[in-house]
Protein backbone atom coordinates (compact mmCIF):
# COMPACT_ATOMS: atom_id res chain seq x y z
CA UNK A 1 0.00 0.00 0.00
CA UNK A 2 1.34 3.52 -0.87
CA UNK A 3 1.88 6.32 2.04
CA UNK A 4 -0.45 8.44 0.26
CA UNK A 5 -3.17 5.56 0.66
CA UNK A 6 -2.37 5.19 3.66
CA UNK A 7 -2.44 8.93 4.70
CA UNK A 8 -5.99 8.83 3.11
CA UNK A 9 -7.08 6.34 5.34
CA UNK A 10 -5.94 7.77 8.44
CA UNK A 11 -7.55 11.10 7.61
CA UNK A 12 -10.86 9.34 7.66
CA UNK A 13 -12.28 9.61 11.16
CA UNK A 14 -13.10 6.41 12.83
CA UNK A 15 -16.28 5.85 14.66
CA UNK A 16 -16.73 3.95 17.94
CA UNK A 17 -19.74 1.70 18.22
CA UNK A 18 -21.95 2.20 21.20
CA UNK A 19 -21.13 -1.37 22.40
CA UNK A 20 -17.69 -0.72 22.43
CA UNK A 21 -18.25 1.66 25.37
CA UNK A 22 -21.14 0.73 27.33
CA UNK A 23 -22.79 -2.55 28.01
CA UNK A 24 -26.24 -3.21 26.40
CA UNK A 25 -28.14 -2.56 30.14
CA UNK A 26 -26.21 0.40 30.76
CA UNK A 27 -27.29 1.78 27.16
CA UNK A 28 -30.61 1.09 27.96
CA UNK A 29 -30.60 2.74 31.38
CA UNK A 30 -28.93 5.63 30.16
CA UNK A 31 -30.94 6.80 26.41
CA UNK A 32 -34.14 6.16 28.93
CA UNK A 33 -36.39 9.86 28.09
CA UNK A 34 -37.89 10.61 31.20
CA UNK A 35 -40.02 13.51 30.33
CA UNK A 36 -40.73 14.51 34.05
CA UNK A 37 -36.81 15.30 34.34
CA UNK A 38 -37.02 17.21 30.94
CA UNK A 39 -39.64 19.42 32.28
CA UNK A 40 -37.53 20.16 35.84
CA UNK A 41 -34.83 21.08 34.31
CA UNK A 42 -37.16 23.61 32.00
CA UNK A 43 -39.12 24.66 34.94
CA UNK A 44 -35.18 25.24 37.17
CA UNK A 45 -34.36 27.63 33.98
CA UNK A 46 -37.48 29.61 34.08
CA UNK A 47 -37.44 29.62 38.39
CA UNK A 48 -33.83 31.23 38.07
CA UNK A 49 -34.97 33.88 35.89
CA UNK A 50 -38.03 34.91 37.35
CA UNK A 51 -36.22 34.77 40.60
CA UNK A 52 -33.05 36.76 39.59
CA UNK A 53 -35.95 39.40 38.16
CA UNK A 54 -37.50 39.45 41.79
CA UNK A 55 -34.26 40.09 43.54
CA UNK A 56 -33.63 43.31 41.25
CA UNK A 57 -37.12 44.35 41.92
CA UNK A 58 -36.43 43.83 45.45
CA UNK A 59 -33.40 45.08 45.70
CA UNK A 60 -32.01 47.51 42.83
CA UNK A 61 -28.54 48.26 42.64
CA UNK A 62 -25.43 47.46 40.50
CA UNK A 63 -24.60 44.43 42.29
CA UNK A 64 -27.64 42.44 42.34
CA UNK A 65 -28.28 43.54 38.63
CA UNK A 66 -25.06 42.43 37.74
CA UNK A 67 -25.36 38.87 39.13
CA UNK A 68 -28.91 38.93 37.66
CA UNK A 69 -27.64 39.11 34.29
CA UNK A 70 -25.25 36.91 34.96
CA UNK A 71 -28.09 34.17 36.27
CA UNK A 72 -30.33 35.18 33.21
CA UNK A 73 -28.14 34.64 30.60
CA UNK A 74 -26.46 31.47 31.90
CA UNK A 75 -30.16 30.03 32.32
CA UNK A 76 -30.65 31.20 28.83
CA UNK A 77 -27.84 29.68 27.44
CA UNK A 78 -29.63 27.14 29.28
CA UNK A 79 -32.47 27.31 27.59
CA UNK A 80 -30.19 26.66 24.07
CA UNK A 81 -28.72 23.92 25.56
CA UNK A 82 -32.38 22.15 26.53
CA UNK A 83 -33.72 23.10 23.14
CA UNK A 84 -30.62 20.96 21.52
CA UNK A 85 -31.68 18.02 23.50
CA UNK A 86 -35.09 18.69 22.07
CA UNK A 87 -33.39 18.61 18.81
CA UNK A 88 -31.62 15.34 19.40
CA UNK A 89 -35.25 13.99 20.35
CA UNK A 90 -34.39 13.84 24.40
CA UNK A 91 -37.18 15.97 25.79
CA UNK A 92 -39.78 13.18 25.20
CA UNK A 93 -40.48 9.85 24.11
CA UNK A 94 -43.10 11.97 22.34
CA UNK A 95 -41.91 13.73 19.17
CA UNK A 96 -45.18 15.95 19.04
CA UNK A 97 -44.14 17.36 23.22
CA UNK A 98 -40.57 16.89 22.72
CA UNK A 99 -40.85 19.17 19.86
CA UNK A 100 -43.27 21.82 21.99
CA UNK A 101 -41.23 21.73 24.78
CA UNK A 102 -37.93 22.37 22.96
CA UNK A 103 -40.05 25.17 21.05
CA UNK A 104 -42.26 26.97 22.83
CA UNK A 105 -40.41 26.81 26.06
CA UNK A 106 -36.79 26.64 25.26
CA UNK A 107 -36.26 27.90 21.21
CA UNK A 108 -38.43 30.78 20.68
CA UNK A 109 -38.04 32.79 23.83
CA UNK A 110 -34.30 33.14 23.01
CA UNK A 111 -35.16 33.69 19.11
CA UNK A 112 -34.34 30.40 18.41
CA UNK A 113 -35.52 28.13 16.28
CA UNK A 114 -35.35 23.75 17.05
CA UNK A 115 -35.98 22.58 13.97
CA UNK A 116 -33.30 24.81 11.47
CA UNK A 117 -30.62 24.27 14.10
CA UNK A 118 -31.30 19.86 14.47
CA UNK A 119 -30.76 20.07 10.36
CA UNK A 120 -27.45 21.50 10.28
CA UNK A 121 -26.17 19.89 13.97
CA UNK A 122 -26.67 17.16 12.89
CA UNK A 123 -24.06 17.33 10.27
CA UNK A 124 -21.67 18.47 13.22
CA UNK A 125 -22.47 15.20 14.19
CA UNK A 126 -21.84 13.52 11.41
CA UNK A 127 -18.17 15.26 10.17
CA UNK A 128 -17.06 16.61 13.36
CA UNK A 129 -13.36 18.82 12.98
CA UNK A 130 -13.67 17.65 9.61
CA UNK A 131 -13.81 20.08 6.58
CA UNK A 132 -17.58 19.57 6.06
CA UNK A 133 -18.29 20.19 9.82
CA UNK A 134 -20.54 23.38 9.42
CA UNK A 135 -18.78 24.45 12.83
CA UNK A 136 -15.20 24.17 12.54
CA UNK A 137 -15.12 27.76 12.11
CA UNK A 138 -15.57 27.80 15.59
CA UNK A 139 -12.76 25.95 16.82
CA UNK A 140 -9.98 26.33 13.54
CA UNK A 141 -9.21 29.45 14.50
CA UNK A 142 -7.17 28.49 18.04
CA UNK A 143 -5.04 28.82 19.75
CA UNK A 144 -5.39 32.52 19.38
CA UNK A 145 -3.13 35.30 21.40
CA UNK A 146 -4.98 36.34 25.29
CA UNK A 147 -4.91 40.33 23.21
CA UNK A 148 -7.16 38.49 20.19
CA UNK A 149 -9.53 36.80 23.04
CA UNK A 150 -9.55 39.94 24.98
CA UNK A 151 -11.14 42.00 21.82
CA UNK A 152 -13.36 39.26 21.33
CA UNK A 153 -14.35 39.25 25.18
CA UNK A 154 -15.05 43.00 25.46
CA UNK A 155 -17.46 42.70 22.26
CA UNK A 156 -19.23 39.56 23.82
CA UNK A 157 -19.59 41.60 26.93
CA UNK A 158 -20.88 44.83 25.35
CA UNK A 159 -23.46 43.32 23.30
CA UNK A 160 -21.92 44.27 20.25
CA UNK A 161 -21.58 40.12 19.27
CA UNK A 162 -25.29 39.94 20.06
CA UNK A 163 -26.21 42.86 18.37
CA UNK A 164 -24.83 41.77 15.34
CA UNK A 165 -26.02 38.30 15.57
CA UNK A 166 -29.98 39.85 15.72
CA UNK A 167 -29.68 42.34 13.66
CA UNK A 168 -27.81 39.60 11.18
CA UNK A 169 -31.52 37.19 12.11
CA UNK A 170 -33.87 39.88 11.79
CA UNK A 171 -32.44 41.00 8.65
CA UNK A 172 -32.60 37.55 7.05
CA UNK A 173 -36.13 37.23 8.55
CA UNK A 174 -37.54 40.28 6.92
CA UNK A 175 -36.20 38.93 3.35
CA UNK A 176 -35.09 40.93 0.33
CA UNK A 177 -35.92 44.95 0.47
CA UNK A 178 -36.81 44.62 -3.31
CA UNK A 179 -40.01 41.81 -1.94
CA UNK A 180 -43.28 42.77 -2.57
CA UNK A 181 -44.59 43.99 1.55
CA UNK A 182 -46.84 41.37 1.93
CA UNK A 183 -44.12 38.42 0.57
CA UNK A 184 -41.55 40.27 3.15
CA UNK A 185 -44.15 40.07 6.21
CA UNK A 186 -44.87 36.16 5.70
CA UNK A 187 -41.17 35.37 5.00
CA UNK A 188 -40.93 37.12 8.74
CA UNK A 189 -43.63 35.12 10.33
CA UNK A 190 -42.18 31.92 8.95
CA UNK A 191 -38.66 32.52 10.33
CA UNK A 192 -39.35 35.01 13.40
CA UNK A 193 -43.27 34.61 13.94
CA UNK A 194 -43.42 31.95 16.53
CA UNK A 195 -40.22 33.73 18.31
CA UNK A 196 -41.87 37.44 18.36
CA UNK A 197 -45.34 35.86 19.76
CA UNK A 198 -43.22 34.25 22.48
CA UNK A 199 -41.06 37.32 23.50
CA UNK A 200 -44.48 39.62 23.17
CA UNK A 201 -45.98 37.22 25.46
CA UNK A 202 -42.98 37.40 28.09
CA UNK A 203 -42.78 40.87 27.90
CA UNK A 204 -47.20 40.85 28.71
CA UNK A 205 -46.86 38.92 31.42
CA UNK A 206 -43.36 40.94 32.87
CA UNK A 207 -45.95 43.86 32.41
CA UNK A 208 -48.77 42.77 34.29
CA UNK A 209 -46.43 41.55 37.15
CA UNK A 210 -45.84 45.52 37.17
CA UNK A 211 -41.90 44.92 36.22
CA UNK A 212 -42.32 45.66 32.53
CA UNK A 213 -38.17 47.03 32.53
CA UNK A 214 -37.44 43.76 33.07
CA UNK A 215 -37.74 42.35 29.78
CA UNK A 216 -35.45 45.11 27.77
CA UNK A 217 -33.23 45.34 30.96
CA UNK A 218 -33.04 42.10 32.26
CA UNK A 219 -33.98 39.54 29.30
CA UNK A 220 -32.59 41.38 26.25
CA UNK A 221 -29.30 42.91 27.78
CA UNK A 222 -28.04 39.22 28.98
CA UNK A 223 -29.35 37.65 26.03
CA UNK A 224 -27.21 40.29 24.01
CA UNK A 225 -23.79 40.08 26.50
CA UNK A 226 -23.39 37.29 28.86
CA UNK A 227 -25.05 34.43 27.36
CA UNK A 228 -22.69 35.59 24.34
CA UNK A 229 -19.74 35.48 26.75
CA UNK A 230 -20.66 32.04 27.99
CA UNK A 231 -21.67 30.98 24.61
CA UNK A 232 -18.30 31.35 23.18
CA UNK A 233 -16.55 30.02 26.16
CA UNK A 234 -18.32 26.75 25.91
CA UNK A 235 -17.76 26.21 21.95
CA UNK A 236 -14.10 26.65 22.74
CA UNK A 237 -14.55 24.11 25.39
CA UNK A 238 -15.79 21.73 23.06
CA UNK A 239 -13.74 21.50 20.23
CA UNK A 240 -10.85 23.84 20.20
CA UNK A 241 -7.26 22.74 20.44
CA UNK A 242 -8.35 19.22 20.90
CA UNK A 243 -5.59 16.59 20.31
CA UNK A 244 -6.58 14.56 17.33
CA UNK A 245 -9.59 16.11 15.31
CA UNK A 246 -9.53 12.33 13.19
CA UNK A 247 -10.22 10.50 16.68
CA UNK A 248 -13.71 10.22 18.60
CA UNK A 249 -11.82 10.12 22.14
CA UNK A 250 -10.27 13.43 21.86
CA UNK A 251 -11.90 15.76 18.93
CA UNK A 252 -14.11 16.26 21.51
CA UNK A 253 -13.78 17.79 24.85
CA UNK A 254 -15.27 17.12 28.42
CA UNK A 255 -14.44 19.87 31.10
CA UNK A 256 -15.41 19.19 34.31
CA UNK A 257 -16.82 21.84 36.09
CA UNK A 258 -17.24 23.57 39.64
CA UNK A 259 -20.42 24.33 41.37
CA UNK A 260 -19.74 27.92 40.38
CA UNK A 261 -18.98 27.03 36.63
CA UNK A 262 -22.39 25.24 36.47
CA UNK A 263 -23.85 27.99 37.96
CA UNK A 264 -22.74 30.69 35.47
CA UNK A 265 -21.22 29.08 32.78
CA UNK A 266 -22.34 25.59 31.91
CA UNK A 267 -25.49 24.90 32.82
CA UNK A 268 -27.31 21.68 32.49
CA UNK A 269 -24.66 18.87 31.94
CA UNK A 270 -23.32 21.07 28.89
CA UNK A 271 -19.56 20.25 30.00
CA UNK A 272 -20.11 16.58 29.19
CA UNK A 273 -19.78 17.27 25.72
CA UNK A 274 -17.26 14.38 24.58
CA UNK A 275 -20.22 11.52 25.75
CA UNK A 276 -23.26 13.98 24.14
CA UNK A 277 -20.77 13.39 20.94
CA UNK A 278 -19.91 8.91 21.75
CA UNK A 279 -23.85 8.97 22.39
CA UNK A 280 -25.96 11.89 21.23
CA UNK A 281 -29.30 10.20 21.86
CA UNK A 282 -28.52 10.14 25.74
CA UNK A 283 -31.00 13.06 27.72
CA UNK A 284 -28.56 15.66 29.76
CA UNK A 285 -29.52 14.82 32.93
CA UNK A 286 -27.66 11.11 31.95
CA UNK A 287 -24.11 12.38 30.94
CA UNK A 288 -23.00 12.46 34.50
CA UNK A 289 -23.79 8.43 34.57
CA UNK A 290 -22.17 7.93 30.90
CA UNK A 291 -18.95 9.88 32.20
CA UNK A 292 -18.63 7.45 35.30
CA UNK A 293 -19.22 4.48 33.54
CA UNK A 294 -16.43 5.25 30.86
CA UNK A 295 -13.93 6.98 33.07
CA UNK A 296 -14.15 3.30 34.69
CA UNK A 297 -13.84 1.59 31.22
CA UNK A 298 -10.52 0.77 28.68
CA UNK A 299 -11.19 4.26 26.81
CA UNK A 300 -10.65 6.41 29.90
CA UNK A 301 -7.17 7.19 29.47
CA UNK A 302 -7.79 8.49 25.79
CA UNK A 303 -10.49 10.64 26.57
CA UNK A 304 -9.74 14.41 26.16
CA UNK A 305 -10.92 15.81 29.44
CA UNK A 306 -9.96 18.67 31.49
CA UNK A 307 -9.97 20.16 34.97
CA UNK A 308 -11.47 23.50 34.13
CA UNK A 309 -12.44 26.46 32.31
CA UNK A 310 -10.18 28.12 32.55
CA UNK A 311 -7.63 25.41 31.95
CA UNK A 312 -9.34 25.06 28.28
CA UNK A 313 -8.91 28.95 28.33
CA UNK A 314 -5.15 28.93 28.94
CA UNK A 315 -5.09 26.79 25.93
CA UNK A 316 -6.95 28.05 23.92
CA UNK A 317 -4.79 31.34 24.43
CA UNK A 318 -1.72 29.79 24.55
CA UNK A 319 -0.25 31.66 21.13
CA UNK A 320 2.04 34.67 22.16
CA UNK A 321 1.12 37.95 21.88
CA UNK A 322 3.73 38.83 19.34
CA UNK A 323 2.22 36.53 17.11
CA UNK A 324 -1.27 38.79 17.42
CA UNK A 325 -2.71 38.97 13.87
CA UNK A 326 -6.34 40.17 12.56
CA UNK A 327 -8.12 36.34 12.49
CA UNK A 328 -11.18 34.45 10.64
CA UNK A 329 -14.21 36.20 11.20
CA UNK A 330 -16.19 33.49 12.44
CA UNK A 331 -19.47 35.24 14.08
CA UNK A 332 -22.11 34.35 11.78
CA UNK A 333 -23.53 37.50 11.38
CA UNK A 334 -20.25 39.32 10.71
CA UNK A 335 -19.30 36.30 8.14
CA UNK A 336 -22.76 37.25 6.43
CA UNK A 337 -22.04 41.39 6.11
CA UNK A 338 -18.92 40.09 4.90
CA UNK A 339 -20.37 38.46 2.36
CA UNK A 340 -19.32 34.89 2.99
CA UNK A 341 -21.51 32.19 2.58
CA UNK A 342 -23.65 31.22 5.78
CA UNK A 343 -26.16 28.17 5.68
CA UNK A 344 -29.62 29.13 5.69
CA UNK A 345 -30.30 26.96 8.57
CA UNK A 346 -27.43 28.70 10.86
CA UNK A 347 -28.81 31.86 9.68
CA UNK A 348 -32.36 31.08 11.06
CA UNK A 349 -31.49 28.80 14.21
CA UNK A 350 -30.64 31.75 15.85
CA UNK A 351 -28.02 29.80 18.44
Amino acid sequence: MSASATDAEAAVPRRIAARELLTAEQLASVRERVEWKSVALIAHAWAVIFGAIALVAWAPNPLTYILAVMLIGSRQLGLAILMHDGAHGCLSRSERRNMALSQWLCAYPIWAETRAYRRYHLAHHAHTQQPDDPDLVLSAPFPITPTSYRRKLWRDLTGQTGFQQRKAQLLNALGDPAWPLERRARHYWERLGPQTVANGVLLAGLAIAGVWWAYPLLWLVPLLTWMMVITRIRNIAEHAVVPDSNDPLRNTRTTRASWLERALVAPYFVNYHLEHHLLFYVPCYNLPKVHDILMRGPHASRMEVQPGYLRVLRLATAKPDSEDRPGDVVNNARRMRDGKRVGDDQASAGF
